[in-house]
């Protein structure tokens, strides 16, 4: 046995013993099991709503997934076999299962309760389709169906066994979110599944997320992590994964909600890391997220206006729910907490733990509660939490759980249709419905039904003026899932359209256009002509649909684009995702523009980012061309950001074949170049010509070794995103917006302060190399980035030590991480004075172990 699963056992031996004499009739027992009327009445919910028991014990039992099917009837996947104990040994026991409920008398309160499926182990998500229903568990993707209306599963047939692979719960496949794109997706997973034609398709996509998955009105996915609430992608699945030369730094995995305060109404001890300054306040209350899971973009008018799209995040740790609302400002989504200091829903109840929502038919906010002590997964589980189990009875009972209700006070829940028996034209108008859940079960069902008759009215829908833009929109997908469209139609609406309708219709077109240079010539023209008047969200699909145009055509629509906003680092991130494998082509034309005369900070980084991207794609012809254009009888800015941007990559490539050229490039012979010797030895260790080979290359010894030098590459192109605009693409600040990196005693001092800096922000004064800045001179807070994973802040803080003359060693993700991690509970910047004396109180940091 393991010293980890001794430690364990040892705490279940303890936890035991205490339960035998510790239970809910034990007046020392401070969070006793109670009934579902019980808890109620330790809720704490936003003015104006009321919180109702829809489901209890035993008709459900661990809700780990909610969600309605077209009849209004409810699915609940009970996880019965997680963490029965500190041991999790029971959840490789088949004693899960799928339930389904219903209201049969319309009381509101569920009262039949149908085992779909049972002897599962740990299942996790499932998701209807036309011909069943996919049910998820440990190591499992299957198609179910039911295959004589009794509402249990007859068949049971194995999709994927990589699904769920690692069994740990946490950090394993779930999800099976229907799209309105009609493809299934998933958290902590990069896999997507499609139905068409009776047949299951499996693409890979970009990995998303933790635990739940949501989508907005436009079909934007929203998840998270543990530590950070609220994640969304800006574009649509798979257009910035094209370009294997670039990796981007925005429109994935982009921080929704940087606020990671949360606001128990009771102390809550039984926290994994409880016992870590700060992750606890004074009151023995949890401060920022630890448990963030499953939310939910909710997209129902039965809620007063303000609260339609809001994101709600479960906080099982905190016994809370917390409301975010969202607002856009160009392609950039932004989650603000309404009410600093409230939650929108609490409980004083410990074992109150929030871990699924869905949006019923009626209009209402669902809250799935597993309503148990242990939360923490095994895998996990510290020997303090282990500890606060025993102490406060939190093990037993189990197999408890309560399905929950949030509707407005005073106003009549939806009435709620069995749509499986709506007629054709009935879905059709549904898909204009002011509620998403029923334009998003209208879809689907017109898809599966695959009735191609209704084409002619879904394109009427479209093509009416007078028709909501959420109808149009669900319209064109559902012709999409039927397969019915046509590129005339579709052209059509992209030239009479404008916003969502608009790049809905460009997405659409995309494979047309690869599948004829006629039609692609055709569209090229409609681009140009939209792109004149584009606004900002209209531009951004028109630089990711650019690559299904010839080069010579997509090159000018992305130069019209550049020119509008270039100064958008997701814009630029769409046009190198369009780019991928004619970067070349694209700079040379940059190259030799009139527009490309001036320098500016902007043309600055996409130079840098096209010739990183070219010499990534090593074709020796065209880096010998970028090699022969840097070597100008005078350097100039485009000279000097080609050569310095190369070698910077240079690490990156050491390990790759090298480039094969027919001769010495006469650049690397010159005494003017703006890199020092060292870089100029790393440039050329990527290159072979007749008579010289890598090997015969000595890198000097610097701060950095090679993994240093390959985080210094990385977070150079993280820096000209994430910080160039404050601090300058050279480090040297920039007016009213940062102070320099150069000689700067904060970038080159303690590693823990720099990260510090970073992961929760800065504001007020600060001194640098002498100097005092303030505001106005510079911003008055430097923004938190907390939202950014440890190594790319790792990657980003050792290229700012190890640039424009600085030398520092390099930081390792795990610095970032443990820092992040002893810093729990630190939720505003931090000011210069106050950060110093931290770091001053500090023990002596100690050398890291081999």
């Amino acid at each position: 046995m393991s010293i980890t699963r001794s430690i364990s056992y040892f705490f279940a031996v303890m936890i035991l013993a205490s339960c035998a004499k510790n239970t809910s009739d034990d007046p020392s027992n401070p969070s006793p099991a109670r009934t579902a009327e019980e808890e109620l009445a330790t809720f704490q919910l936003e003015s104006g709503f009321a919180i109702q028991l829809v489901a209890a014990e035993p008709m459900v039992e661990e809700p780990v997934f909610i969600t309605f099917d077209e009849d209004a009837r409810l699915w609940v996947i009970e996880m019965r076999g997680f963490m029965t104990d500190t041991l999790g040994s029971e959840e490789d026991k088949p004693i899960g299962r799928i339930s389904i409920l219903e209201d049969k008398d319309g009381d509101g309160v569920m009262d039949k309760r149908t085992i779909y499926m049972d002897s599962l182990i740990m299942p996790r998500a499932l998701g209807f389709f036309a011909d069943g229903v996919l049910v998820a568990e440990n190591s499992a993707l299957w198609v179910t169906q039911d295959l004589d209306g009794d509402m249990k599963a007859d068949t049971k047939i194995l999709l994927d066994s990589t699904y769920a692979s690692s069994g740990n719960p946490e950090h394993s496949d779930n999800g099976l979110l229907r799209n309105v794109d009609n493809w299934y997706y998933n958290a902590k997973s990069k896999i997507r599944y499609k139905y068409q034609s009776g047949e299951w398709i499996r693409e890979l996509t970009e990995f998303r997320g933790q635990w739940g998955i949501s989508q907005d009105d436009q079909g934007r996915l929203f998840y998270n992590y543990n530590w950070s609430q609220l994640h969304a992608d800006l574009v649509p699945p798979n257009y910035l994964s094209r370009n294997p030369n670039h990796s981007p730094s925005t429109g994935i995995d982009h921080g929704v909600a940087q606020d990671r305060r949360v606001y128990p109404i009771r102390a809550t001890p039984a926290v994994n890391r409880g016992y870590i300054p700060g992750v606890l306040d004074e009151n023995q209350r949890l401060m920022e997220f630890t448990a963030a899971c499953s939310p939910l973009v909710f997209r129902s008018t039965l809620f007063p206006e303000e609260y339609y799209g809001n994101a709600f995040v479960a906080e099982p740790a905190g016994n809370l729910v917390k409301r975010n609302v969202l607002a856009e400002n160009g392609n950039t989504i932004t989650g603000i907490d309404p009410n600093p200091g409230k939650e929108f829903l609490a409980s004083t109840d410990e074992r109150f733990r929030p871990s699924d929502f869905a949006t019923g038919p009626d209009g209402a906010l669902y809250v799935a509660d597993m309503y148990r002590g242990l939360i923490q997964h095994g895998e996990y589980l510290t020997p303090y939490l282990a500890q606060q189990t025993a102490d406060r009875g939190l093990l037993m009972p189990i197999h408890l759980g309560r399905i929950w209700r949030i509707v407005p006070e005073g106003k009549s829940k939806r009435a709620m249709p069995k749509l499986s028996q709506a007629t054709n034209e009935e879905l059709i108008a549904f898909l204009s419905d002011k509620d998403g859940w029923y334009r998003d079960m209208a879809q689907r069902l017109l898809v599966e039904r695959n009735d191609k008759s209704v084409k002619e009215e879904l394109m009427k829908v479209i093509s009416d003026s007078n028709s909501s833009e959420m109808g149009r929109f669900h319209a064109l997908w559902t012709l999409e899932g039927l397969g019915v469209l046509s590129e005339n139609f579709l052209i059509s609406v992209f030239e009479q359209s404008s916003g969502l309708i608009q790049s809905t219709a460009l997405r659409l077109l995309e494979p047309f256009a690869q599948a004829s240079s006629a039609i692609g010539s055709k569209l090229a023209i409609a681009m140009q002509d939209a792109a004149a008047e584009a606004t900002h969200e209209e531009a951004l699909q028109l630089a990711l649909s650019s690559y299904v145009l010839s080069a010579d055509e997509a090159g000018k629509m992305l130069t019209a684009i550049f020119k509008l906003y270039g100064e958008d680092a997701l814009i630029r991130d769409a046009m190198m995702s369009s780019l991928a494998g004619r970067e070349y082509g694209f700079l040379k034309k940059l190259w030799v523009s009139a527009d490309w005369e001036k320098q500016d900070q902007i043309k600055e980084i996409l130079l840098e980012t096209l010739a990183t991207s070219v010499l990534k794609n090593g074709n020796a012809s065209e880096v010998n061309c970028l090699l022969s254009m840097a070597d100008a009888k005078k350097l100039g800015w485009k000279e000097n950001i080609l050569i310095s941007g190369m070698s910077i990559q240079a690490a990156n490539l050491k390990d790759k074949e090298p480039i094969a050229l027919k001769f010495e490039p006469s650049l690397f012979k010159r005494t003017d170049l703006p890199i020092d010797g060292n870089r100029l030895d790393m440039l050329m260790r990527i290159f072979s010509w007749p008579g010289f080979e890598p090997s015969q290359v000595a890198v000097a010894e610097s701060q950095l070794d090679e993994k240093g030098m390959q985080q210094f590459a990385q977070g150079r192109q993280k820096f000209l995103i994430t910080c160039a605009g404050c601090h300058g693409s050279d480090g040297g600040g920039a007016p009213r917006m940062g102070p320099p990196l150069t000689n700067s005693e904060w970038v080159l001092g303690d590693e823990r302060r720099l990260a510090m800096i970073l992961l929760h922000g800065l504001e007020g004064p600060i001194d640098v190399a002498g100097k005092t800045y303030d505001a106005p001179d510079i911003l008055p807070v430097m923004p938190a980035h907390s939202t950014m994973d440890d190594g790319s802040i790792a990657a980003i803080l050792t290229y700012i030590r190890n640039e424009w003359g600085n030398q520092a060693p390099p930081i390792s993700g795990r610095t970032v991480s443990k820092t992040r991690l002893t810093t729990q509970g630190r939720v505003y910047p931090w000011k210069a004075t106050e950060l110093n004396e931290y770091i001053e109180a500090l023990p002596p940091e100690e050398a890291p172990k081999p």
